[in-house]
């Protein structure tokens, strides 16, 4: 195996430097460039010769190569036919290229495959649509490991109370468990992006639990918007009582129930707040419980989010 790691190794950038390849920085090409973050990312990752790695982003293969190296088998979204062209030109005609697929495409537009772990420098402007994509993906997959700007890592991790603490923070920490890995300084990378980045593991709860998404992500949008105002401040909104009373009787219709000619939405809210014990609270103090709670109490009143 030594002779394949040099042979890869030995094409490492050198077609990227003669064509003199520019990096997309819209498409967040910025290059893990650094071998010991690269090595550090893929042995916190705990790669099994069994398992089957997705990665997002390959760029020239930096990484990919490395996964290679420990994976049964590497699958590699990639965005850049440039890209691709390059990694295939790394794996050709070495024992890597059978273990390597690519996937040339939006991962964000695609339907993802079967993957045991998602090891990857993802460019950071996909990186909360792409986190909640592979926390709703199914089966479940072991953990990812993923490179991302360093403040949005922290909102990840942020606990109630927290600066950074915000419906980010409380949605992925509902399905998933959250752990900072390690900090990486732009310098690692070519070229060097404008931000400090964070690696993170994410691990999806298996099983999830019994709660309706859907709704859960519209309190937490409603709780979230003034995340220091108060509960009873926030749902006084007008587009959320609207909401909540068109929601509310279309529940009523469907379980044959009459809805009185002087029926008070607002005063309904307000009973359910009050039971909740939630009138005074404020989402940056609550936890996961608080929001679970506060959702059992508003559904078992026929009041939905959705």
């Amino acid at each position: 195996m030594p002779k394949v790691r040099t042979q890869v190794t030995s094409r490492i950038h050198k077609e990227v430097a003669r064509q003199g390849i520019l990096f997309q920085k819209d498409k967040g090409q910025h290059i893990l460039k650094n071998p010991l973050v690269i090595q550090s990312m893929v042995e916190k990752a705990a790669l099994k010769p069994s398992d089957i790695v997705l990665e997002i982003g390959p760029g020239t293969g930096n990484m990919t190569v490395k996964m290679l190296e420990k994976a049964k088998k590497v699958i590699a979204c990639e965005i850049d036919p440039r890209m691709v062209a390059e990694l295939q030109k790394r794996v050709q005609g070495t024992a890597y290229q059978s273990k390597l697929q690519i996937v040339v495409g939006d991962v964000l537009k695609s339907e993802l495959p079967f993957f045991d772990l998602c090891v990857a420098n993802i460019p950071y402007q996909i990186s909360s649509p792409l986190i909640f994509k592979l926390l709703s993906h199914r089966p479940f997959f072991r953990c990812a490991v993923l490179m991302l700007q360093r403040e949005f890592a922290e909102r990840l991790v942020a606990k109630p109370g927290d600066k950074l603490y915000c419906r980010l923070s409380v949605n992925t920490q509902l399905l998933a468990r959250v752990d900072m890995l390690m900090k990486v300084g732009k310098n690692n990378f070519r070229p060097p992006p404008k931000v400090e980045s964070s690696v993170v593991r994410i691990e999806p709860r298996n099983p999830p639990p019994l709660i309706n998404y859907q709704e859960w992500d519209s309190l937490t949008r409603i709780a979230f918007i003034r995340k220091n105002k108060t509960l009873s401040a926030a749902f006084k909104q007008t587009t959320v009582v609207t909401m909540l009373e068109k929601n509310y009787k279309i529940h009523c219709s469907l379980n044959n129930k009459i809805v009185p000619d002087n029926f008070d939405i607002k005063a309904l809210i307000n009973h359910i707040l009050k039971k909740a014990e939630a009138e005074k609270k404020r989402a940056r103090t609550m936890d996961i419980d608080d929001f679970i709670s506060l959702l059992h109490e508003f559904n078992a009143e026929g009041m939905h989010f959705t």
